[in-house]
């Protein structure tokens, strides 16, 4: 296989036979029942051939295209189990490999971008990648100072092909949405093609990298390996072992499952009070479940920091003051909270009741001490609001994203969908207490957080108990 960006016109090509492909595959359909094939087993057919050409040209072509893909591999929890099966296949295949560029490629991308004696600064290196995924590719290799380190070498090329494929994409989203019930592409589209700058700046990941490492050094829940180097194109980070996320999903046991699920969720959460930054690329590929030294118990390893979203302030408290809101009722609070923050746009009114009955189903994990979530209550979350006839589907199109809010609303959703996946049961609401702004009353912030301003929530509540007396928290 040559370089990644080929030849525009072969990029492009492939990509636009992908609508022609879906027509195609319909008239054969068709044609099947004609003869006299079960409507059933042509619909199985027809997911079947459709996610083998889908995910096959994605991951080939890796850039822009295997970036979505990758995006979309969290969602095949809310897919109807009757569909899910061909495409959770092909999905994860892109979660965590791609085919690699040739090894004489590699050596002169290396020598461009480090010089001639590049292999100078190892004592080994490896060929043969480890991990290749969409703008880039990983070689095992021992640094000149003895430690064992990944190398991320970026495809030549790689921005060209980024923007060419997502602008391709875009084209074509309405028939790319059917494939996750109740979820709008085009927007995921626009914002994978508005982060390449970012997701291409190597030095602007070891940072972001370095800064999480730092944070996160001697943590007993979550290892960020360290930079060790950096130049344009190659980062060099330390080398985690380590079983995939991948894997675990499909083949760990409960105690694992649940272990990385509960870690992904405080990673998650805690990231961002800790860091200011909000890792923002949450698919399995980049996660890894690793053995305590002494044997007992897991921690996460986090890997790709190439997209991140900075939060100087960790996530917005009008988060945490809504979700607290929801669950203790307050229907006509959380509406003037979403309407300040701009969830409903001024020339909508919405009944407050409604939206509160739209919201509470999406929050339940947060309801319990703890939630098993699994790709049944992603479809069910799913069908609710892709249902045209149903009125959680009314009033979610006339709900707005804020721009602020999109990437963190991807990222939730996105690491949902990976809890959904391991099948986890997760003490989720304990991770918000301990580290979401406002999930809390103040009286009960938890350890390490500084007090703040008062929320709508605190306010109301202060007009209905002026004489300051604290009441419980609820459970």
């Amino acid at each position: 296989m040559s370089d990644l960006p080929r030849k525009a016109v072969t990029r492009t090509a492939k990509l636009a036979a992908l609508p022609l492909g879906f027509a195609g595959r319909a008239t054969w359909g068709l044609g099947k029942r004609i003869g006299g094939k079960s409507a059933e087993i042509v619909a199985r057919e027809l997911q079947q051939r459709t996610a083998d050409q889908l995910f096959r040209v994605l991951g080939e072509l890796k850039g822009g295209a295997m970036k979505f893909g990758q995006a979309m591999s969290v969602f095949e929890s809310a897919l109807p189990e009757d569909v899910a099966g061909p495409y959770r296949a092909a999905l994860t295949k892109l979660q965590d490999a791609a085919p690699p560029m040739p090894t004489r490629t590699l050596h002169t991308v290396m020598a461009e971008r480090l010089g001639e004696e590049w292999r100078e600064l190892f004592l080994t290196f490896e060929d043969k990648p480890s991990a290749a995924a969409s703008i880039g590719q990983v070689h095992r290799a021992v640094w000149q100072d003895g430690r064992e380190v990944a190398v991320k070498v970026q495809y030549p090329g790689a921005g060209e092909a980024l923007l060419s494929d997502l602008t391709q994409l875009s084209r074509f989203a309405k028939l790319l949405g059917p494939l996750i019930p109740g979820m709008d592409i085009k927007p995921l589209i626009n914002e994978l093609r508005d982060r390449v700058a970012e997701e291409l700046d190597y030095a602007l990941e070891a940072r972001a990298q370095a800064e999480h490492a730092a944070e996160f050094a001697d943590d007993p829940d979550v290892l960020v390996p360290d930079v060790v180097f950096q130049s344009d194109q190659v980062l060099v980070t330390e080398w985690i072992d380590g079983i995939p996320l991948a894997e675990v999903i499909s083949e760990g046991t409960e105690e694992q499952r649940d272990r990385a699920g509960q870690l992904l969720a405080r990673f998650l959460f805690s990231g961002p009070a800790r860091t200011g930054l909000l890792h923002a690329d949450p698919h399995p590929g980049n996660f890894r479940l690793l053995p305590e030294e002494d044997g007992e118990g897991w921690r996460l390893g986090v890997l790709d920091f190439g997209t991140v979203d900075r939060l100087p302030g960790g996530l917005p408290r009008p988060i945490g003051d809504c979700l607290r809101m929801t669950l203790e009722g307050q229907a006509d609070t959380v509406y003037e909270l979403l309407c300040e923050e701009g969830f409903v746009k001024e020339e909508i009114e919405l009944d407050p009741d409604a939206v509160l009955e739209y919201l509470l189903p999406i929050i339940e994990p947060a309801q319990a001490e703890e939630f098993t979530f699994t790709r049944g209550w992603m479809r069910a979350q799913a069908a609710r609001i892709a249902d045209i006839r149903s009125p959680a589907h009314q009033l979610g199109k006339q709900l707005n994203l804020p721009p602020s809010y999109l990437l963190i609303h991807r990222v939730t959703l996105s690491t949902i969908g990976v809890l959904c996946q391991l099948n986890a049961t997760v003490r989720l609401r304990d991770e918000l207490e301990s580290w979401l702004p406002g999930f809390l009353p103040e009286y009960e912030t938890a350890p390490g957080h500084e007090a703040e301003e008062p929320g709508p929530a605190e306010k109301a509540a202060e007009a209905e108990d002026p004489d300051g007396t604290a009441v419980e928290a609820p459970a």
